[in-house]
């Protein structure tokens, strides 16, 4: 990160400023994409234990010949397939021993993510020996994006921390929770914090109702995403501490262009 705040001598600002944002997008793409597979890696031996316990394959796969999975916020790739692959394995594992002289149904995945993802670097590197069928399903999470009962299995990894919006409190300049010169709400107000759990409650009871209506009876949702212990300040956290280095750099860039030409 330190990196990224030396100064490289370009003739314009703009270009120096757009060289760091990108910069810093494929930094951060790589560290999202790392905390993925370190979090489907930790929580498999989990997911294998609620599927062989909870899912009922004989009750689920009465009524068609398929078995429809849906990953919420799938990024471009590669954790998704893999992620996919072990939900499948599982699943086939538990149909198998449930239903040994049933066939085992066909597999559908939904790949959904916001409108503005890379969906065609995600197709063209979908693994070639998968064994099951593939959909992309645009559209932001907090909202329904399935009919009703259509969802066997909905998964999603390190995707629901990204909030819907905004909250308002934090861009009005009048309001106590305006978070001025900062992107985070570490080493920041309580009010700000506030308006930031607030937002977080809002948006996850809008995803569980979705997801409530989406899945068939007896069906599954397995979540994972970042936290911190209690009593843990968000500064002292390894998150906390890459976004401060990143409200750092994004403050000198903005000085950088504030300041009079010399």
């Amino acid at each position: 990160m330190l990196y990224i705040k030396h100064k490289i001598s370009f003739h314009k600002y703009e270009v120096k400023i757009k060289f760091k944002i990108i910069y810093l997008d494929e930094l951060k793409c790589i560290n999202i994409l790392l905390l993925q597979r370190k979090s489907a890696n930790a929580v498999r031996e989990k997911i294998d234990e609620a599927i062989a316990e909870k899912l009922d394959m004989e009750t689920l796969c009465s009524s068609g010949k398929s078995f429809h999975i849906a990953d919420f916020g799938c990024s471009t790739g590669p954790n998704t397939f893999i992620a996919m692959q072990n939900i499948l394995e599982s699943v086939e594992r538990k149909y198998k021993s449930q239903c040994p002289t049933s066939q085992i149904p066909e597999f559908q995945a939904f790949f959904n993510d916001q409108a503005s993802n890379d969906f065609n670097t995600l197709f063209t590197t979908l693994p070639l020996d998968r064994q099951y069928f593939v959909a992309g399903v645009p559209g932001s999470f907090h909202g329904r994006l399935f009919p009703d009962s259509s969802l066997h299995f909905a998964y999603s990894s390190t995707a629901l921390h990204w909030l819907s919006k905004v909250p308002e409190e934090l861009l009005d300049k009048n309001s106590p929770s305006f978070n001025k010169g900062r992107i985070y709400y570490s080493n920041t107000l309580d009010k700000v914090v506030d308006a930031y759990s607030s937002q977080f409650a809002k948006d996850m009871e809008i995803f569980l109702d979705a997801r409530a209506k989406e899945l068939v009876a007896g069906g599954m949702l397995v979540m994972t995403m970042p936290g911190q212990p209690n009593g843990i300040p968000c500064c002292q956290t390894g998150m906390g501490m890459t976004i401060d280095y990143l409200e750092s750099c994004f403050l000198d860039m903005v000085n950088e262009v504030s300041a009079p030409p010399k």
